[in-house]
């Protein structure tokens, strides 16, 4: 039997040798080229059993290859290689027939895996679907960092499905661009995106706002009213943070979701509910349903393909991008563009972002707006930061939206940071010293509320009496009867 044979084209040498001594070693045949016409004659020739192609190259660009590729050799898988590492390009590769994208610079062992993957795949037969022209300068989303790549790579696959979408991370992160993106590049493209916060409509108005409502069916509609449900039809329905939704809408919600059908408020006759769902929320929705204040079969049915949109501290690679582009889109009349230098964007990578990107991008728009000098330095973004935290940003101030879980994990981080480089830090017993850390101030304020009664702060912490008696001695808190 002979071993496959892997095409590879790229105009790069070192790659190529990279890829060819790496797929010799897992036992394939390799031909490299750095000409796309190579490649095209190979393909013709019937040579080869799968091809891994960068996008960029002298002669032709890879992404206009699949299609010719996939028409002549539809079973002849196509792994596209990227430098450019957008979003578009993951799109652009997906919806032409890629079997998979990878983002320059790649890790060798995902590239093998993704080889035997697309080997072992039976071949299915893939339409390309066309992709609608958009700018790359307008893409709103931004960041070459591996969480973002891999957020590409889900948006690209899903564009050439109707499956519903549950979209979760903080404020800021970008939901609603990842919904709208979705459904930009997706089949229902040409339909209409309608969004709803579930937070911003009054409990009593939801049900009517969704699914519409009758002439006479409640004090005021003095006319029928066509709801978001009627008014994506054929689109898509962005249900925007769905954890704030009460729970008769909910109920409402899950019925339309298992029937594809709804009425209206007042109204008798069935619609077909024809949309696609997408919905977003910050909260932890497995702790809403142990609440009690989250239906879980609703969950489930919405939590199709989940995707977590990740805070801006976890992609710190991505502020500099983001931030030359909130520049160069905020410039002022005469096009004079701000820039950043170095120390100015240390200070940037190094602040936490409680308000995500939506923050560092008012931060811009504001550095635009009041500073007219075209280089900006550390001192103005030292003063524009203390600015934001004298005011009480999230997250920071005494008007913090940041959790406890958040919290914790925040100064656990800096913990372990701080001994990190250390030679003797006791690495074996990092645990009790974490939660001996935790609980001496738990238990010392308990302690301080009931004014150094122990029998309710036992109670108040689910402790028996004895076990509080034993820490308050192990962990040495001093103990004072009424005092505040």
């Amino acid at each position: 039997m002979s071993l496959p044979t892997i095409l590879v084209a790229d105009d790069d040498r070192s790659i190529r040798t990279v890829l060819s001594q790496a797929l010799g070693r897992a036992g394939y045949q390799v031909r490299a080229t750095a000409q796309a016409s190579t490649l095209w004659q190979w393909v013709e020739e019937g040579e080869g059993d799968l091809v891994i192609t960068d996008v960029v190259m002298p002669d032709e660009n890879g992404l206009d290859l699949i299609p010719r590729i996939r028409r002549i050799r539809p079973d002849l898988r196509v792994v596209v290689m990227s430098a450019q590492s957008t979003l578009m390009t993951a799109v652009k590769a997906t919806q032409r027939g890629a079997f998979e994208y990878l983002p320059k610079p790649f890790d060798l062992k995902e590239v093998l895996a993704v080889v035997a993957r697309a080997l072992a795949t039976p071949a299915m037969p893939v339409q390309p679907a066309a992709v609608a022209p958009r700018p790359e300068e307008q893409m709103s989303l931004i960041g070459r960092s591996v969480v973002m790549q891999d957020i590409y790579r889900i948006i690209a696959r899903l564009t050439t499905s109707d499956l519903t979408v549950m979209i979760t991370g903080e404020s800021g992160t970008g939901k609603e661009l990842v919904a709208r993106a979705l459904h930009d590049y997706g089949p229902r493209r040409a339909g209409p995106f309608v969004a709803i916060n579930m937070a911003a409509i009054p409990r009593n108005l939801i049900e009517s706002e969704l699914f519409g409502h009758e002439r006479g069916a409640f004090t005021g509609a003095t006319s029928r009213v066509a709801g978001r449900f009627e008014q994506a039809a054929g689109g898509t329905l962005f249900l925007d943070e769905i954890g704030d939704m009460p729970p008769e809408a909910q109920t409402r919600l899950l019925r339309v979701l298992q029937d594809g059908a709804f009425t209206t408020v007042g109204g008798t006759v069935p619609i077909r509910a024809n949309v696609r769902i997408i919905a977003a929320t910050h909260r932890d929705l497995r702790q809403a349903i142990r609440e009690g204040n989250f239906r879980e079969d609703l969950y489930y049915r919405l939590n199709v393909v989940p995707m977590r949109l990740p805070p801006l501290r976890e992609r710190v690679e991505d502020i500099p991008l983001l931030a030359r582009h909130f520049l160069n889109e905020n410039a002022d009349g005469a096009g004079n563009v701000r820039v950043l230098d170095e120390e100015a964007m240390a200070r940037l990578q190094a602040y936490r972002w409680p308000g995500n990107v939506r923050e560092l991008e008012n931060l811009m728009r504001r550095i635009t707006a009041l500073h007219p000098q075209e280089s900006i330095g550390a001192d103005i973004i030292d003063a524009e930061l203390a600015e934001v935290s004298s005011c009480g940003a999230p997250g920071e101030g005494g008007n913090s939206t940041e959790t406890l879980a958040e919290a914790v994990e925040r100064h656990l981080r800096r913990f372990l940071a701080a001994g990190a480089g250390q030679d003797d830090m006791p690495m074996s017993d990092i645990y009790d010293k974490v939660i001996a850390e935790v609980e001496r101030p738990l238990i010392a304020m308990m302690l301080s509320a009931t004014r150094g009664n122990q029998i309710r702060a036992a109670a108040m912490l689910g402790l028996n009496r004895n076990t509080l008696r034993k820490k308050i001695r192990d962990l040495d808190i001093p103990v004072v009867r009424g005092g505040a």
